[in-house]
């Protein structure tokens, strides 16, 4: 008898765990779980390199004490041609405020007589003047990006030519210090518009019919530049 009511007992059991178990099982399905992995932020990955093509125009603030044979040529002064030519710049970010940027570009110049020298056709001659900036970047204005650098420049002179009634014309390579100003405007996280200004103080020798005339000219050229940024 009472292993007929035992038997009677564990159905009942079984019957009633089949007919709870589906809604059981609906039920933990709602419940959200304790372990679900967090999704890791996407981050964007900053580059340290940015590049400008510009516009550029170069004016010379000139200057010159020559002398004829040692003796000074009182009065005399020279006549530098301005010039505008495309410019390269290469900038990397050692962090979001500090760069450091490289400028290359080439510009031809014509010289003539000034002063007392005034109307005599002296020689031309190609610039090139790479210049290695050390800029900082105001970076809590939104798109608008102004900076301010100083740096050194070193300027190669090539193709010098004689003209009138000069025979030879050189301008020794020398080095100069340079200061900038300007701003990027950003158009959007790659693309932005640049307007910049630099100040190079730079004084070569130079020597006239080999040496007969012969001193050192103060160019000091402004180069004040238009163009497009790419940030990387």
């Amino acid at each position: 008898m009472s292993r007929t009511i035992h038997l009677s007992a564990c159905a009942t059991l079984l019957a009633a765990t089949a007919l709870t178990a589906p809604f059981a099982s609906v039920h933990a399905a709602d419940l959200p779980s304790a372990k679900a992995a967090p999704i890791a932020p996407i981050m964007t990955q900053w580059s340290p390199w940015m590049i400008r093509g510009r516009a550029l125009v170069v004016v010379p603030q000139e200057e010159a004490r020559l002398k004829l044979g040692g003796a000074p040529i009182v009065g005399g002064d020279v006549n530098i041609s301005n010039s505008v030519v495309p410019e390269l710049d290469i900038s990397y970010f050692f962090t979001k405020n500090i760069a450091v940027e490289l400028i290359l570009g080439v510009t031809p110049h014509n010289v003539k007589g000034a002063g007392a020298l005034a109307g005599a056709r002296i020689g031309s001659a190609w610039l090139l003047p790479p210049t290695l900036m050390l800029q900082y970047h105001f970076t809590d204005l939104g798109a608008f990006k102004p900076y301010v650098g100083v740096g050194v420049n070193y300027t190669v002179f090539f193709n010098e030519k004689a003209k009138g009634g000069f025979t030879s014309f050189d301008l020794k390579d020398s080095f100069g210090v340079a200061l900038q100003a300007g701003f990027d405007y950003m158009i959007d996280k790659n693309w932005g518009i640049n307007f910049d200004v630099k100040k190079i103080f730079l004084e070569p020798k130079v020597k006239v019919n080999n040496g007969l005339v012969s001193g050192k000219v103060k160019i000091d050229p402004w180069l004040i530049g238009t163009g497009i940024t790419y940030r990387f």
